[in-house]
């Protein structure tokens, strides 16, 4: 799990490892992670861009950057909140993610917005 807040933005990431999409024989290890973002600031404001740096088990890292989540770019009113499904495969079984938002406010100024780093771990890499 990661809980974050930046400038007021909470970024709350809770992953999971998913057997039933995984195929640990081939290299394939799908994991799941839902976020919660809560605007606790007292303004208005946009996700405009993800970034992601996601690093496997081999300490192989891949960047990910698009516009919004999920085809989406949620404005968030003070007090409000939007969450979030997405998935991860990676070649081993265990990694790890972390990366920004890219936040607009209303009078136009942007800044980024910290995803704390999180574990995805499968349950036959634990010892």
């Amino acid at each position: 799990m990661s809980d974050t807040t930046t400038l007021g933005i909470r970024v709350q990431v809770q992953p999971t490892y998913l057997p039933e999409r995984s195929s640990p024989e081939n290299g394939r290890f799908v994991f799941a992670y839902r976020i919660l973002i809560t605007n606790q600031g007292d303004r208005a404001v946009q996700l405009v861009r993800r970034h992601w740096i996601i690093t496997d088990g081999n300490g192989h890292v891949e960047e990910v950057e698009g516009a919004g989540v999920v085809g989406e770019t949620p404005l968030l009113r003070p007090g409000a909140s939007f969450d979030y499904t997405s998935f991860c495969p990676l070649p081993t079984p265990f990694g790890t993610m972390h990366g920004t938002y890219l936040m607009r406010a209303e009078d136009g100024t942007q800044f980024d917005v910290e995803i704390g780093q999180f574990s995805l771990i499968a349950p036959s890499a634990v010892n």
